[in-house]
């Protein structure tokens, strides 16, 4: 039989399960009621935990468990059936959550910039006497059910032969499906990666920025980590940011050397820096456990009968320089890697056009799905600040001389504000025929622009920033959706290459904006006003882009549609935090998502 294990087929496993049940908790004679409507006299007696929602804590104020403890009790006591209760602190126990800067106008106009703060608070039996039945109100203040003590519901398996899992590509997903699967130590894991080691692909990024020299699998793209290493590291997500899949991974970084601030941050990021060390611990414990890494394996072909099951896997190796291993380990992984060419493989992922290519070459099923194209857009720092935050704007300091100056910030200590952001999105976005959605993705705060090409003969960008966002510019992409069923905007491509039409439409207009720019990664850059009003440029501001910047007709790069929708900017259907369009704002050619 096959079982699916995350996202690896893994043959010939037979499963045994254990199930268990929640037993009913009762008190004497009344329920203890575990989905939290209503609570019984007797379990007044039991300790009780609420979560509450936006406690509020001005900047200056930190959120330290004395500061939280006396909101927490305020908010108790207001909503304690009885008359002003007294209560012991020590009868109280504290937790951060989440917490999270409120910038919204209303705030600002009323009680000026605050932090927003979920924590749960745990309250002693005496506590719960003390106060008696609180009031709850869903959003503001919740009782959280208690949580059953189970033993780990963890399967057992046997097999008739040990499986060996091959991971394609070190991206997010690659790298915690060998974690996850190493960890189990239940199988054979080799993780596959195209480019370099994180140590080495910096050197090669390196040589791209001083010299306009390109390795095409080591790159801002390709290498340990993903595109997303040289980025912005954010880890936000949409399900759920206090569920506990998510709070795993969180804890994973952490353990890896990110830091604990983002267990509780509403908006946490990682940086490129610190990327670079996380990566580097979870390939020490992926190894550590039995896991094995190959850096430098491009995958060139797969083994696919019809019966639908990859037998094996071709690969081809390039040498790599890995930091630590010395040269004569480093020769010695290399050779046996030139002799392991061929591998039996149980899964198999993808992501580069190559690889699209080979596996349309080998009749592997694919399904093509709506994506996103449009432009990187960059300001500078300060006016994104002063435009979320007004007259507060000052108080954002990144400790960085050069750009506080730029941002004209106070010289505080505390009070800080954190660098400010921004998102737009709509998806009723009508281009005169259909609506598309718009939207801004990855903004980066005290960011930069990065090339991101894989080739000389195509010209990409993308945005990063480091951990503290101390850049005096922001950027973020905006992009136009396309590749609906029917999308005229795609026709002749989905006529012309099938499955694969929206990835040569990908590649078409990288090669556009190589035309536009010239050779040397030369990148085409346009004003935002010249680009509504379709005109050139006469002069380029500043910008964060360390390559060379062309003035450019970029409102020619892409259909009329992905054109227009970007320009609507009194569409009343997009919803902004704030308006970016003053005339030193300047755009750049980017692919999308």
């Amino acid at each position: 039989m096959a079982a699916l294990v995350g996202d690896c087929i893994v043959d010939d496993l037979s499963f045994t399960f254990f199930q268990f049940t929640f037993i009913d908790f009762t008190v004497g004679h009344v329920g203890y009621d575990l989905d939290g409507e209503g609570i019984g006299a007797v379990a007044l007696l039991l300790p009780q935990t609420y979560r509450l929602y936006n406690l509020e804590l001005p900047p200056s104020t930190p959120p330290t468990p004395s500061n939280l403890l006396k909101k927490s009790i305020q908010i108790l006591k207001s909503n304690s059936h009885k008359r002003n209760p007294t209560i012991p602190p020590d009868s109280i126990d504290v937790t951060l959550v989440r917490r999270s800067f409120d910038s919204r106008r209303k705030t600002l106009r009323t009680s000026g910039p605050v932090f927003n703060h979920v924590i749960d608070v745990c309250l002693s039996s005496q506590c719960s006497q003390i106060l008696g039945e609180i009031k709850t109100i869903n959003g503001k203040i919740e009782r959280l059910p208690p949580s059953p003590s189970l033993p780990p519901s963890t399967p057992t398996l046997s097999f008739k032969k040990k499986p060996t899992i091959i991971i394609t590509g070190s991206g997010p997903s690659g790298l915690f499906s060998a974690l996850l699967l190493s960890r189990t130590k239940l199988f054979k894991i080799v993780l596959l990666e195209r480019g370099q080691p994180v140590e080495s692909r910096g050197k090669d990024i390196g040589k791209l920025i001083h010299r306009n020299q390109i390795n095409p699998e080591s790159n801002f793209a390709y290498g340990e980590g993903g595109a997303g290493t040289w980025s912005d590291g954010k880890l936000t997500t949409r399900i759920g940011r206090n569920s506990k899949s998510v709070r795993f991974v969180l804890s994973c970084f952490v353990k890896f050397g990110a830091p604990e601030w983002i267990l509780t941050s509403g908006s946490p990021h990682l940086g490129t820096d610190n990327l670079v060390k996380i990566l580097r611990e979870m390939r020490k414990e992926i190894r550590s456990l039995g896991g094995e890494i190959r850096f430098g394996a491009k995958v060139t072909s797969l083994g696919y009968p019809e019966n639908g099951t990859v037998k094996k896997v071709r690969v081809e190796y390039s040498d790599v320089i890995e930091r630590g291993l010395g040269k004569e380990e480093t020769e010695r992984i290399n050779r046996m890697a030139r002799e392991r060419v061929e591998i039996g493989s149980e899964d198999i992922g993808h992501s580069a056009r190559d690889v699209y290519k080979m596996l349309h070459k080998e009749k592997i099923p694919l399904k093509p799905k709506p994506f996103a194209v449009g432009f990187r857009i960059e300001h500078p720092q300060s006016l994104i600040n002063s435009l979320q935050y007004k007259e507060y704007s000052d108080q954002v300091v990144t400790g960085k001389k050069g750009t506080d100056l730029a941002n004209g910030s106070k010289d505080i200590v505390e009070g800080v504000l954190p660098v400010a952001s921004y998102r737009l999105a709509t998806d009723l976005g009508y281009d005169g025929k259909i609506n598309r959605p718009v939207y801004s993705f990855c903004m980066c705060p005290g960011g930069q622009i990065v090339p991101a090409s894989t080739s000389e003969e195509e010209t990409v960008v993308n945005g990063m920033s480091f951990s503290k966002r101390d850049s005096e510019f922001a950027n973020s992409a905006v992009v136009v959706g396309v590749g609906e069923e029917g999308d005229e905007v795609l026709e002749e491509y989905w006529e012309k290459w099938g499955v694969l039409g929206g990835m040569y439409f990908q590649e078409d207009i990288e090669r556009k904006s190589r035309e536009l720019g010239g050779s040397n990664f030369t990148v085409p850059v346009q004003r935002l006003p010249n680009f509504l009003n379709s005109t050139l440029s006469p002069t380029l501001p500043k910008s964060s882009y360390r390559l060379p910047k062309k003035s450019s007709p970029l409102h020619t790069v892409y259909p009329p549609p992905n054109n227009q929708l970007p320009k609507a900017r009194n569409n009343r259907n997009i919803r902004t935090t704030n308006s970016w369009l003053p005339r030193r704002i300047r755009v750049a050619a980017w692919r999308g998502d």
